[in-house]
């Protein structure tokens, strides 16, 4: 049988039905070859071997870059539950207390420990001279006679003694480079012994000051090497000293405008110093330890502080106010006796006592703030975080 042909056909062959309108030719579209060959290059470049190199490196980076505390991404809000990290810490004065019974608990090893430094120093660099100590005394009689027409009292002429000491530079007074020299490499002896003591301390051992001695300098070169990049970071504070000095010779911040920006100046170099050094002062505890290398104890020390920088600033700044107390407390009595002994015998006059106690105080004070330092990296270590 013959097939019968649709609707569509017969309309189309009887003429009747809805005209349609004719189609617009067809463009030709040209394909987009680049995005297919920038990819094809992607993956050649990959699958290549200097491809397979580079993809290792960037893995290896992203590797160690993970092991590390990111508390805030590039271009991205930070919330504070994020980057606030809780530390469980006694509060100030318990730390400063429980560095002092630190200290006098294990007498018997720091006080022979302190008088060994302080020969050293005596031996190898020198005291400040007693002619020089005359000197600062006589002035400061000078300048009462001046201001109050007669004599100040001996409490407040001890106290400027004791000021001025400190502000010329008492215990580099007359100190040529290679005392200077001499002088760092005794204050990084101290500060290696008493790490390596306190280590062995805290870990309930007992040992013997021989031992820090012979075996506490293995991270020497270590130390010196963060001492450099702490040099590095401290620049900003340089900057600001000299540019101070410079604008009060020129009367540069007495106009207020320039002051005003001067200040803003200083507080951003004093903001930039303050956050690099609060690590790399952890870092020189943590570059101590057995097999440590000056980077890996600098990141250690980064992972460490982050977060807490502020808290740490705020320590070093209570162990400045306690150093200072230390000060007057143990040196204006013996100033004062100096004075009343030297005014009694006329043979005391050339004994530079005043300068042999300044270099113990010294030494027990950069002990003390050893101890103060290493006892808050303690806790912050063995804090654990949840």
């Amino acid at each position: 049988m013959a097939k019968t042909p649709s609707r569509k056909h017969r309309e189309d062959a009887s003429g009747k039905g809805k005209t349609k309108a004719p189609k617009p030719p067809k463009t030709t579209k040209t394909p987009r070859k680049a995005p297919k060959m920038l990819s094809k290059a992607k993956s050649k470049l990959k699958n290549s071997k200097i491809g397979r190199k580079i993809g290792a490196q960037i893995s290896k980076i992203q590797a160690k870059r993970a092991e590390h505390v990111h508390l805030h991404k590039s271009f991205k809000r930070s919330y504070r539950e994020d980057y606030t990290r809780a530390t469980e810490t006694p509060g100030l004065l318990s730390h400063a207390m429980l560095t002092f019974k630190t200290i006098f608990s294990h007498w018997r090893t720091f006080l022979p420990f302190v008088l060994l430094m302080v020969l050293l120093y005596t031996v190898i660099v020198g005291l400040m001279s007693e002619e020089t100590y005359q000197e600062v005394g006589a002035a400061i009689d000078e300048s009462g006679a001046e201001l109050a027409a007669g004599e100040i009292g001996n409490f407040a002429k001890a106290g400027l003694i004791l000021f001025s000491t400190f502000t010329t530079g008492g215990l580099d007074t007359g100190m040529d480079e290679s005392g200077m020299m001499f002088m760092i490499v005794l204050f990084l002896i101290m500060w290696l012994v008493t790490i390596f003591l306190l280590r062995h301390f805290f870990a309930g051992e007992q040992p013997r000051l021989r031992d820090g001695l012979y075996n506490s300098l293995g991270p020497l070169l270590a130390t010196l090497v963060i001492f450099a990049i702490i040099f590095v970071q401290a620049l900003p504070l340089m900057l600001v000293a000299i540019t101070y000095s410079a604008a009060v010779m020129t009367g540069f911040l007495n106009t207020p405008f320039y002051a005003l920006v001067y200040s803003i100046f200083v507080a951003l170099m004093l903001l930039l110093s303050g956050y690099l050094l609060s690590s790399s002062l952890m870092a020189l505890v943590a570059v101590t330890a057995p097999g440590m290398y000056p980077i890996r104890a600098m990141l250690a020390a980064s992972d460490l502080t982050a977060g807490r920088r502020i808290r740490i600033i705020l320590r070093i700044l209570y162990l400045i106010l306690v150093v200072a107390l230390i000060y007057i407390i143990v040196m204006l009595p013996i100033i004062l006796l100096d004075m009343w002994l030297k005014s009694i015998w006329d043979w005391l006059v050339g004994w530079p006592v005043v300068s042999a106690f300044l270099v113990a105080c010294t030494c027990f004070v950069f002990i003390y703030a050893t101890t103060y330092i290493y006892i808050y990296y303690r806790w912050l270590l063995d804090y654990k975080e949840k």
